[in-house]
């Protein structure tokens, strides 16, 4: 998957938006951050829930894993998009998404 790709995943969550975060790039709703990007090493970075992590690294732990510091253990997860299907990272997304979003827009997303 491309970034411009990845991109419009993020977006067509609804009323997310996209602005900086500091070199890289964050994906809000309503204020509260679901997911940034750097895009010079094709990485987004998702917030999970800590307890439910663990599940998904199991996906692909090559593509999918802790951030290598404090971050990590708060549930942010790096993800190497290029690596897995748009599917996946879909799913990936509205979880991270959910994680943050007010109950009215969870009730509106549907997962596979």
């Amino acid at each position: 998957m491309s970034t411009p790709e990845f991109e419009s995943l993020c977006l067509s969550l609804p009323e997310a938006e996209k602005g900086p975060h500091f070199e890289n790039v964050a994906f809000k709703v309503k204020g509260k951050i679901f997911a940034t990007l750097n895009t010079k090493e094709s990485r987004a970075t998702l917030k999970f829930k800590p307890e439910e992590q663990n599940i998904y690294l199991k996906i692909n732990p090559e593509a999918i894993f802790p951030v290598p510091n404090k971050w990590g253990k708060h549930g942010w997860t790096h993800l190497l998009y290029t690596q897995i299907s748009k599917e996946i990272a879909l799913e990936l997304l509205k979880i991270a998404y959910v994680s943050v979003a007010p109950p009215k827009l969870k009730q509106v997303i549907n997962f596979a």
